[in-house]
């Protein structure tokens, strides 16, 4: 059929949206050069940023810390161009600056200020005040302001010489849990059976799919580790305090009768308990340390300088590099997030992009040594694999591979490190889980329900076996649990190996078991206590490096910056011309959720996963 000649109006319109995309696109392009130049700007804290005398350092990260960043790189220059603080924070600028102020004369002291951190790890914090007792040791103060404290964040500010909360706020501590939502009666009412494949009594990442309530296993483990992270928490915080150990728990469990006996004042209950030193507003506190330092009226508070500026006027990064070419080099290399098949999104750690980044190590005549830092619940078991594989290449290489386990470095997130040469961990890392499992869930009786019903022929008793709108036969069962005991088999096996303790012990204390990392010590699943620093110094010396002339070198996926960018300004720009209301909606909509994402984390070629959904929670932030 011959095509309709265009109207001279559909011409036009034709035309003028040629003008008009023209237009944006020369709009996007401008933003996008101007963002590359602010992202220099604002990524690393500023430009042209000097470090004046009798000036605090400011440590204020915001958002999520992590130990390397990774997120959208368009919104990222976005929320910057918009002023929006970053919603990842990394651990390592923190500690850079600390150390580098620690011997700075010009730095006075340091104000640590930590509300604007939605979710940091109990490891991740513990390196923190690693290097908070550092720089407290060289003489210099530390004093911690917030409005409140949540029970993340004031691990941290508890290692301070001073606390100070605003007279309307509260210490929201409570402990660890771990509560999950139960699916089998609304599944069973909505007619979808999940059929699970697991080895291990513990492995209880499962039992959401097939039972109302924790089994009894299950919440022994978990009451067992989260009771360590607890007794841990207790530790440092009584540590910071000049405290009992129990201070922590005696606050939490006498809070009513506390709040009660204070008039129903959180921060005086607080203050009485002795873990917040005094109670001030930010007016007043602004005010008490202007009188030290001087105040800046552009800011409006006292003279300061905030931790990523300080970092950009000392030039941290740039020294380092310089300094690479003529020492040895450490590589750094992060698993963090679900592990998963193939490069893996942002927030996810590709098992393809993992090993190429070992590999080109592997290659590099500079690089020495590599350290794996581990922040993962695991996740695909070939993509596991994967990474093990290389690690395993650069031992034969000849190059030491030190895993330092971060926060959760359990199932997969063991999997990739149990081959180390050297395992760290600090006693509340959440590690172990030893176990595999699978699972398909099947709607052939929630159709049933509808009167929709499933038949057909196959060539074979497997031909269509696998389809969710059919039963699941016996003999797809049986091939399934011996595929999920063969990897189960092959995990305890290479544990076995790398670790040097018997199949028969490394079955006992695994089959999805969840350990803390002072448990995992005594049972032989890591080497040692310890933070990055110290697994960065045990692979220089594995090397032969000398522990104050080796630089590290951090190495990360390369992720498509530019496309990131412009699919980020063109969705801007699509949705210019709409009302602010209807702009957010679409613009939510089109984003990926949460549970999308943790989805797409499912894509093991096998349909085989170690992973453990085992992040403790603390509170309204600790999910």
């Amino acid at each position: 059929m011959n095509e309709k000649p265009r109207s001279l109006f559909g011409r036009l319109f034709n035309f003028l949206w040629m003008l008009v995309s023209g237009f944006l696109k020369l709009i996007v392009m401008v933003i996008v050069i101007g963002g590359f130049a602010l992202a220099w700007i604002g990524l690393r804290g500023g430009h042209g940023v000097t470090v004046e005398k009798n000036v605090p350092l400011i440590l204020a990260p915001t958002g999520v810390l992590v130990d390397q960043l990774d997120e959208d790189p368009g919104k990222r220059i976005i929320d910057n161009v918009n002023g929006a603080p970053p919603a990842q924070s990394s651990l390592r600028d923190l500690i850079d600056a600390i150390e580098d102020a620690k011997k700075d004369a010009r730095i006075p002291f340091a104000v640590l200020k930590l509300d604007g951190l939605s979710d940091a790890g109990l490891p991740q914090l513990e390196e923190l005040v690693a290097a908070m007792k550092d720089f407290r040791a060289s003489g210099k103060k530390i004093i911690a302001w917030s409005p409140s404290y949540e029970q993340s964040t004031y691990y941290a500010a508890a290692q301070s010489d001073e606390i100070v909360m605003d007279p309307m706020g509260s210490l929201s501590l409570e402990g660890f849990s771990a509560y999950n939502n139960y699916f089998k009666d609304g599944l069973d009412k909505l007619g979808v059976d999940v059929h699970v494949f697991r080895v291990g009594e513990y492995k209880s990442a499962v039992e959401p799919f097939t039972r109302n309530d924790m089994s009894p296993d299950a919440r022994t483990a978990d009451l067992d580790w989260l009771g360590d992270l607890w007794k841990d928490y207790g530790a440092g915080v009584g540590e910071g305090r000049k405290l009992p150990a129990t201070a922590a728990d005696s606050y939490v469990r006498q809070f009513a009768s506390g709040l009660v006996a204070n008039g129903g004042d959180a921060a005086a209950y607080a203050k009485a308990s002795g873990l917040v030193t005094s109670v001030e507003t930010l007016e007043a506190f602004r005010k008490r340390m202007g009188a030290q330092v001087g105040m800046d009226d552009d800011i409006g508070s006292f003279r300061q300088i905030n931790y990523l500026d300080y970092l950009s006027a000392v030039g941290n990064e740039a020294e380092k590099k310089k300094e690479a070419a003529a020492k040895g080099t450490v590589a750094l290399v992060f698993v963090q997030g679900e592990i998963v098949d193939g490069d893996g999104d942002i927030g996810q750690a590709g098992g393809d992009a993992i090993a190429d980044l070992l590999d080109q190590a592997r290659r590099d005549d500079d690089v020495s040594a590599v350290v794996l830092r581990v922040n993962s619940p695991g996740g695909s078991v070939w993509a596991s694999e994967q990474i093990r594989r290389a690690v395993d290449n650069l031992k034969a290489a000849g190059k030491p591979v030190v895993a330092s386990m971060s926060t959760v470095a359990a199932s997969g997130g063991y999997w990739v490190s149990m081959d180390a040469d050297k395992i760290f961990a600090h006693d509340s890392t959440i590690t172990g889980s030893i176990g595999i499992f699978g699972m398909i869930p099947t709607i052939d009786r929630g159709l049933a329900k509808l009167g929709i019903h499933t038949d057909g022929v196959g060539t074979t008793p497997l031909a269509g076996a696998f389809a969710m709108d059919r039963p699941l036969s016996p003999e797809v069962g049986q091939i399934i649990q011996a595929q999920i005991d063969k990897g189960y088999r092959d995990f305890i096996g290479g544990v076995s190996k790398a670790r040097n303790i018997p199949v028969d012990k490394v079955n006992e204390i695994a089959r999805g078991r969840v350990w803390s990392g002072e448990h995992a010590r005594q049972l032989g699943l890591i080497d040692e206590i310890g933070g990055l620093k110290q697994a960065e110094d045990a692979a220089a010396k594995l090397a032969g490096l000398k522990l104050d002339e080796y630089d590290v070198e951090e190495m990360s996926p390369k992720r498509d910056f530019a496309m990131e960018i412009l699919s980020h300004f063109s969705s801007e720009a699509r949705y210019a011309w709409m009302p602010s209301a209807a702009r957010s909606w679409l613009q939510t909509i089109s984003e990926k959720t949460d549970i999308e994402r943790w989805l797409s984390s499912f894509n093991d070629p096998r349909g085989m996963y170690a992973q453990c959904f085992c992040t403790p929670q603390q509170g309204s932030r600790g999910h």
